[in-house]
């Protein structure tokens, strides 16, 4: 695989086919890339939602229908899928404790000082983001575009096209989803699906600055 010609080639679709649907197959593909993206101190503070039907769909478009964001709506109500990408309120003890359980029951740890170390590594660094709210806001926000990138970049190896939507009301997807209660609040969607041939960003050459620009060897 030419990595590099993928990153080359991939593009923020603009407009989708609203007949084409990702196969099956391929959903759990981009589940599981969702699943394992790195994160710091492995603290997974994600949850995807999956719009996959019609209605699904209908219900994110919700926070994209009017004002500065309703240019979005097409994209959502047209694509196959929509993820919306969130992140946890704060990492809690039990969630912390999640983690270790799951670690210990895939085998992370040959020996209890393994099992130690992890336990309190990752606590000295949760407690650190712990203490100022906005900090943990900022923190976990971060882990989340981890998994937007994976999930782009993944998704355009699949031949899959994507858009990145920050676009969108929060509240309004927060509300419809009940994620408050949920402990969770929306960072950013993500349209996935087939262009169509009004997709003009399809069109048109790619644009970045020179690498000299944006890259130095020390």
């Amino acid at each position: 695989m030419d990595i590099a010609r993928i990153a080359k080639t991939r593009h923020a679709c603009k407009a989708y086919d609203p007949t084409r649907r990702i196969p099956a197959e391929q959903v759990e593909q981009l589940k599981t890339l969702l699943r394992y993206a790195p994160s710091s101190v492995n603290s997974q503070p994600w949850h995807y939602f999956i719009a996959a039907t019609d209605a699904a769909r209908q219900r994110v478009a919700r926070a994209a229908s009017a004002g500065p964001y309703a240019a979005n709506g097409a994209k959502i109500l047209n694509a196959s899928h929509v993820v919306a990408l969130c992140a946890r309120t704060t990492i809690d003890d039990a969630h912390v404790a999640a983690l270790l359980a799951q670690e210990e029951r895939d085998g992370r740890f040959p020996t209890p000082e393994g099992k130690e170390m992890q336990s309190k590594g990752r606590s000295f660094y949760v407690g650190l983001h712990r203490a100022d709210p906005q900090d943990m806001r900022a923190w976990t926000e971060k882990q989340v575009y981890l998994a937007l990138g994976t999930l782009l970049l993944g998704a355009a190896a699949l031949e899959i096209d994507a858009t990145p939507i920050e676009g969108f009301d929060p509240a309004v997807l927060d509300e419809e989803l009940g994620l408050p209660d949920k402990g969770l609040r929306s960072i950013v969607l993500v349209a996935l699906g087939y262009r169509s041939a009004e997709d003009f960003n399809a069109k048109l050459p790619k644009s970045r600055l020179p690498a000299e620009m944006v890259i130095s060897e020390v």
